[in-house]
């Protein structure tokens, strides 16, 4: 079962609005400008649906029209607003509040420029709060020509004071926009008592489908058309009717006005107090980055120190809970929430927000699920040493990579001498390998660095002040971490070298028995022809582990083939299974991910998890079997993608990549955590 809680992006379709998009499709499909009966029926149908939206936001004598949503309201109202001001010499800005969505200033800037007018585009400051700067708007509102301001913000759901910005208006002559997306059926809009010239909604965020939205005109604003044409809308917005969409948008109106359907704003409160409890229970530290008592009920922002947002992004969605790391439009750019910014919040709570919304469909099973979900989650973390607080032991082997923008570090763990070594840490990692060497408790040979650079030292230096007096390395070092006076490194049977170089040092992991074969190389330089020249004992099998990795290529070759994989579609995956009795599905999951979901039940399917960030332990098992056919798998494809890219370069011929991941899958869904932690190999 899927947990939704990323109502602020989209919702799904309620069931009566389902049910009225088919009727109006398969009964109501006449034409709204037809005076025949069908087209008459229709026509009935819209003036329905626009009545009932009157009545809900008050309009009064204001004109209310379809569009295809918040989008095409906000460029119509813009357009309109701009093309008034040409000649107006009293309008020197354009006014916009510093959280709003990226919609309307793009929209300022496209049609200021089309226009040609000229005019000053500035951003409204915000408070700590979100709430804009109303001395700000008193100053510069005489002047003025459009202002434009949110009814709620979607990222964090902060309650504009609209009041306090129509006082601040004061005289002004300007326009004024209010974006109402995320106040549909959350906020009550009396739009005939205020000074608001134009307010767009969207169905899509309120259980209609997308595509089908609504644009408030105040009576006597200027309006010109962003769609000419056959002068559908009172000419308002030509084009033939979405009638299903509206039809649907309709059914949600109704459920609004019946008051049974949609839960009010008290329960609503109630519901996101209990989600907002199991958040703190699950992640000790949780910061809101949004005051509830300002905020709309349906929504939370949080970040939690030392977690990344898409760290909690993938450790919800393993669980099958959806949740999003701000604006939908701007989720995949993986940037800080430039609204949390406008807010002046630290940039570790600006980079690491996660929202969380739900819409008034939900009901108490559902919270309920969801907020044991979450504490799931929070289990996870604990079990895997990446909660704040209170982790349980974990054992350390092997080789581990952590990763900070495009930067490598490598973690080499022996569980039985119980030693470890770490190579090229950054200072920004420090905190999260403090936390993995503690509840790993392992003593740290050394802390090397493979390139020589400065933050290398200042990460050893931070390493040495934070880590528990036994675990620190005791002995004097150079100046690339390397114990003086030892030739080697022991961590049980393998061993760690290095070869001085002009770019630092080579650090070689090996087994003293098999030291050709079984090379790992550590290096800061990608060239395999420049560490070739250094004449070191590499066998052709050697693996390079890159100190930097933007190219997402995990490990490299001394002899590299051509790294495209084969794709598989989860709809062959059967069949494939079929055709490859020895086919190994490899699942490069987290093991804080594995945790919490289940992998396709696929009968004679062989599987092995071995995540992304330990790929390295496993390769000289799988290239000893070039025919072996290779499936990794994991949620989005990406991953899967980059480890059989990683074998294909390094001479595997039958590695294959899960096209589109885990997500594709009818049958991926989430599942109680497992007893047993242990799940990685």
């Amino acid at each position: 079962m899927e947990i939704y809680l990323d109502a602020n992006a989209t919702t799904p379709v309620l069931p009566q609005a389902k049910a009225a998009a088919i009727q109006a499709m398969v009964e109501d499909y006449g034409n709204p400008s037809s005076v025949h009966s069908t087209g008459l029926k229709a026509k009935a149908l819209i003036d329905g649906v626009r009545a009932r939206a009157q009545r809900l936001l008050d309009t009064g004598d204001g004109a209310l029209l379809f569009t295809s949503g918040a989008t095409e309201g906000i460029q119509t109202a813009v357009l309109s607003a701009l093309s008034a001001l040409r000649g107006n010499l009293n309008a020197d800005y354009l006014l916009y509040g510093a959280t709003e969505h990226k919609a309307v200033p793009e929209a300022l800037k496209h049609w200021n420029a089309v226009l040609g007018l000229g005019l000053q585009i500035l951003a409204i400051p915000v408070d700590a709060q979100g709430r804009h700067d109303l001395e700000f708007l008193r100053r510069h509102a005489p002047r003025a020509g459009l202002v434009c301001t949110m009814a709620a913000n979607n990222e964090t759901g902060i309650v504009s004071d609209l009041a306090g910005i129509e006082a601040a208006l004061g005289d002004s002559a300007c326009y004024w926009l209010v974006d109402g997306v995320q106040a549909l059926g959350k906020l009550s809009l009396k739009l005939r008592s205020s000074r608001i010239d134009y307010a767009p909604f969207s169905g899509h965020k309120l259980y209609a489908p997308k595509g089908i939205g609504l644009l408030y005109v105040r009576a006597g604003a200027p309006f010109t058309p962003l769609m000419a044409g056959g002068g559908q809308e009172g000419a308002l917005r030509s084009g033939t009717e979405n009638m299903s969409g509206i039809a649907a948008l309709g059914a949600v109106l109704a459920a609004l006005e019946d008051g049974q359907t949609l839960r009010d704003s008290a329960t609503m409160q109630g519901f996101r107090q209990r989600l907002a409890d199991a958040l703190c229970e699950a992640f000790p530290g949780l910061v809101f980055n949004a005051p509830l008592d300002v905020s709309l009920p349906t929504t939370l922002n949080f970040a939690v120190p030392g977690l990344s947002s898409r760290l909690l992004q993938d450790l919800f969605d393993a669980a099958d809970v959806r949740v999003s790391g701000g604006s939908a439009c701007s989720a995949a750019k993986a940037a800080p929430s430039f609204v949390l910014q406008a807010m002046g919040l630290p940039d570790w709570q600006a980079a690491g927000a996660v929202r969380l919304s739900i819409g008034p469909a939900v009901d108490e099973a559902f919270i309920d699920e969801a907020c044991a979900r979450i504490r799931a989650c929070g289990e996870s973390l604990r079990r895997h040493c990446l909660s704040p607080a209170d982790n349980l032991p974990t054992l350390g082997e092997g080789i581990t990579r952590f990763m900070h923008d495009g930067a490598c570090c490598y973690l080499l763990a022996d569980s039985a001498s119980r030693r470890c070594v770490l190579i090229d840490p950054r200072p920004e990692q420090v905190d999260r390998l403090v936390q993995a060497l503690h509840c790993q408790d392992y003593p740290v040979l050394a802390i090397l660095s493979s390139s020589g650079e400065a933050e290398h030292a200042e990460a050893r230096g931070l390493l040495m002040d934070l880590l528990n007096a036994p675990l620190r390395p005791t002995v004097a070092v150079d100046a690339l971490g390397w114990p003086n006076g030892q030739e080697a490194l022991h961590l049980g049977e393998r061993r760690l070298l290095r070869k001085p170089c002009t770019q630092g040092q080579v650090l070689l992991l090996n087994a003293p028995q098999a030291p050709d074969t079984s090379a790992i190389a550590f290096t800061g330089m990608l060239d395999a022809q420049a560490l070739r020249a250094l004449a070191l004992p590499l066998a052709a099998s050697c693996f390079l582990a890159p100190g930097r990795d933007e190219a997402q290529q995990v490990v490299l070759g001394l002899a590299e083939a051509a790294d495209t994989p084969h794709l598989l579609t989860g709809a062959q995956l059967q069949s494939f299974i079929k055709q490859h009795p020895n086919a190994l599905l490899v699942d490069v999951r987290e093991p804080f991910e594995q945790f919490l979901s289940q992998t396709p039940e696929l009968a004679g399917a062989q599987m092995q998890a071995v995540a992304l960030s330990r790929l390295m332990n496993a390769l000289p098992e799988w290239l000893d079997e070039p025919g072996r056919p290779l499936l990794f798998f994991c949620r989005s494809g990406n991953r899967s993608r980059q480890a059989a890219q990683a074998l294909t370069r390094l001479g595997h011929p039958n590695a294959w990549t899960l096209n589109g991941g885990l997500a594709l899958m009818p049958s991926f869904s989430a599942k109680a955590p497992a007893a047993d932690p242990a799940l990685y190999v």
